[in-house]
């Protein structure tokens, strides 16, 4: 059963602006002190896709097993927290017109993510309603009633915008979680989807709708604040200026940790004013097709050290799918992983040391 605890925050659009809630100071150069002594490790991975021919191996088997030989250190985390690209049922119609569709059986996908302790999982993406409103419903009450916490996608759009608070060891951790992937999923007023607002900061709803969550976010006095991003188009290896100026607007406005996904490839790693942007974590787990040239079956488990109340480091475990089952790099893909993340997150001015067969980024001053 998963470690966590959620406290749900109020849901209403009141305050708008951006103006931030009573907490520390979000601008200072350095990591934040999250209030906690000792070290933790919260994990952060890109989109886990349970539908399609992942539901099709594992439904019926053991669950834990999806997420083959790193079941274990996933379990030992403080927090995990992941992108749900699929919605979790057994009901619904396809919505029209779209070209992929992704459903995960209750059954077997619900233990599979509480077996690893997920501590979160973002519906803020362009599947949860692959199956309609009922498969959706039918989504947030499975993962709840399994103590699952989820953001990003409910009955209005105020549910789909309203952070949630999780703990992760001894720290609260509130996440909003957004999206700029499929407009026809948006929650509105009175409907149900997913949290989609363009995320540009010069956008004026977006600074309304999106300061708005994170004044709530700050408002619950956590000791960390995450913005869960499925954002960008696919197979493209760099963010954009718009999406780098967004993460950095969020850093600014008192978010700690930026966890990007979507792209389905993994992207560089930027620190700014001592906090993590992960632009994009990659797949972790899903039977998609696999380009040659972009490796989209290779990711990393992204690991934040928080270490005598501080914002340490950031650890990367290779990873890669086999079989719809993920597991730890053989030797070559997490060689060819080092690079890439070097390369990628060299316009950062990121300088990672080697970690075993991993890497690790600095985050203390």
């Amino acid at each position: 059963m998963p470690r966590t605890r959620r406290r749900f925050l109020a849901t209403g659009l009141a305050g708008l602006g951006g103006c931030l809630g009573s907490g520390r100071d979000s601008t200072a150069d350095c990591p934040p002190s999250v209030g906690t002594d000792g070290q933790h490790r919260l994990g952060f991975v890109g989109d886990v896709m349970l539908g399609r021919g992942v539901d099709e191996r594992w439904d019926g088997r053991d669950p834990v097993d999806v997420w083959g030989d790193t079941a274990g250190r996933l379990r030992a985390l403080d927090g995990l927290f992941l992108n749900l690209e699929c919605c979790v049922s057994a009901r619904g119609e396809r919505h029209p017109g779209r070209t992929y569709y992704f459903r995960a059986g209750p059954e077997w996908a619900v233990p599979a993510l509480a077996e690893v302790g997920t501590s979160f999982a973002g519906l803020a993406n362009n599947h949860v309603l692959d199956y309609g409103p009922v498969a959706l419903q039918d989504t947030l009450e499975h993962l709840d009633d399994d103590g699952i916490p989820t953001a990003g996608a409910g009955d209005t759009r105020r549910a789909a915008f309203a952070p949630t608070v999780v703990g992760a060891g001894d720290l609260d951790v509130a996440v909003v979680a957004l999206t700029d992937q499929a407009p026809l999923y948006a929650a509105c007023a009175n409907s149900p989807g997913a949290a989609y607002v363009p995320l540009d900061p010069n956008n004026p709803l977006t600074r309304q709708w999106v300061g708005d969550a994170l004044a709530r976010a700050r408002a619950a006095d956590p000791d960390l604040v995450v913005a869960s991003l499925h954002w960008g188009p696919n197979w493209v290896v760099e963010p954009s200026a718009t999406q780098q100026a967004f993460a950095r607007w969020l850093v600014d406005n008192g978010v700690d940790v930026v966890h990007g996904h979507s792209a389905h490839v993994v992207q560089g790693v930027e620190v700014y004013r001592g906090r993590p942007i992960v632009y994009d974590a990659g797949d972790f787990v899903d039977d998609y097709l696999v380009k040659p040239d972009l490796h989209n079956d290779r990711s990393f488990l992204f690991e934040l050290v928080v270490a005598d109340g501080t914002l340490d480091a950031l650890e990367l475990a290779p990873v890669e799918i086999v079989d719809a089952q993920v597991t730890r790099a053989g030797a070559d893909a997490a060689a060819w992983l080092r690079e890439r993340m070097r390369q990628l997150s060299s316009p950062f001015g990121s300088s990672f040391t080697r970690a075993g067969e991993g890497l690790r980024l600095p985050l203390s001053c």
